[in-house]
């Protein structure tokens, strides 16, 4: 039997407690102990952003990070975005700009945006896309993506 530790994480606000393997990646917990499938895997290196998701408010990359990091933490993933049956405002956001294609990138996009837009104005689309720089997207050529985020009202509708 292989040494576990035990963690207490709270994913998208619900409580949850297992025993893993010290070596068992944050994006594998999330996908195949809980069941959250929304946070997607793509180069498995850090380098595609698709995997981003909110960890204490901060984005990270599920895939360069232990679940045993998670220890104690509060994790959003894009299930948790939202209400059930309404968009968050960057959900409709991306929505109503037409900023995903397939959506492989849309989790990881909706983290990275959700967390640059409680640090930084993002006035201009040089701001959006430097912010965006560490999520690539193969669809879309970013444009409605940039879009979208320009058109997100913080002051006013509150960002999650």
């Amino acid at each position: 039997m292989a040494f576990e530790k035990r963690i207490r994480v709270t994913v998208n606000g619900r409580a949850f407690e297992r025993s893993v393997e010290p070596r068992l990646l944050l994006s594998d917990f999330l996908r195949e102990t809980l069941d959250l499938t929304g946070t997607h895997v793509g180069c498995e290196h850090g380098v595609c952003g698709a995997c981003t998701l909110l960890m204490n408010g901060d984005s990270v990359r599920s895939c360069l990070t232990l679940a045993v990091q998670a220890d104690g933490a509060e994790i959003i993933t894009v299930e948790g975005h939202g209400k059930a049956g309404e968009f968050s405002p960057a959900q409709e956001a991306f929505h109503a700009c037409h900023a995903l294609q397939c959506g492989f990138c849309t989790p990881g996009m909706l983290a990275t945006v959700v967390d640059a837009l409680r640090k930084l104005p993002l006035d201009s689309e040089a701001e959006v896309r430097e912010a965006l720089a560490g999520n690539l997207c193969r669809c879309t050529g970013y444009q409605h993506i940039v879009d979208a985020v320009l058109t997100i009202n913080t002051k006013e509708e509150g960002i999650s």
